[in-house]
């Protein structure tokens, strides 16, 4: 088989090739480019019909007020049983509120009113008192949680600490009832046995909550705060209730 050499092209034929290549236009062949109605197009844009609806539902600006107030209550009495029954769950740190503190703020503070030695005061400076010691107190070992490397929020462990505070409230009312009887030795030894039980109950229930917070080789530290805020409480509880039971044999 004999083979033939392709014909040299000059380089003026060359030059007319690049010519006529570069006055064509860059896009030139693309117009008679059509998509087939057999190819599928892939992807959706339709929106989820779900995704507006589950707003409608979380959102609460048409609820009425008494659904709402229901609803705050019933998150208030949830997080009152988990500090009675303490237990390491995140209910009181994720869904954080105010109000279950305040309430038993001020349900002790006015419970100690009444407990004042000297009944010429009229008990505002004790409210107060109690008011401050309690709310101060919180924020000192919040703040001291944060500086040792606790990983919870400011308002979270304002909560836990006022929670908390629920088994010494429950043993004031306790300490209330027994000065109603007339008990001398046995009262007394009544009342210290209760207040130390519910001094113990918060210190437990508020540790078991934030001790986790806390790197593990710093937990004395911030338990140690805890410790002496529950005990200024109770020690507030048992020395009021002890000196109106005095008051009220002299009288």
């Amino acid at each position: 088989m004999t083979l033939y050499p392709s014909p040299r092209r000059s380089s003026e034929d060359l030059k007319m090739a690049e010519a006529e290549d570069s006055s064509k236009p860059l896009f030139a062949g693309l117009s008679d480019v059509s998509i087939s109605e057999d190819i599928p197009v892939e992807g959706e844009i339709t929106v989820p019909v779900g995704t507006h609806a589950q707003e409608e539902d979380s959102s609460t600006l048409d609820e009425p007020i008494k659904e709402t107030i229901m609803r705050d209550l019933k998150a208030v009495g949830k997080k009152f049983v988990h500090v009675m029954y303490p237990r390491k769950s995140s209910a009181l740190l994720r869904d954080w509120d105010l109000w279950g503190p305040l309430i038993l703020c001020v349900t002790l503070a006015l419970m100690l009113q009444g407990g004042s030695v000297n009944s010429s005061e009229d008990g505002g400076p004790q409210f107060a008192e109690v008011f401050v010691v309690i709310w101060f107190g919180a924020v000192v070992i919040t703040l001291n949680s944060k500086l040792l490397g606790g990983t919870i929020s400011f308002f979270q462990s304002l909560c836990v600490l006022g929670y908390c505070i629920l088994p010494l409230t429950v043993a004031m009312l306790v300490c209330r009832l027994v000065l109603l009887g007339n008990f001398d030795t046995i009262g007394f030894i009544i009342r210290l046995l209760v207040v130390i039980a519910m001094f113990a109950w918060s210190t437990f229930a508020s540790t078991a909550f934030l001790a986790d917070s806390q790197p593990p080789n710093r937990k004395a530290l911030a338990i140690y705060p805890i410790f002496l805020f529950y005990f200024v409480i109770s020690w507030m509880i048992l020395s009021f209730t002890t000196g109106a039971k005095e008051k009220g044999g002299k009288d």
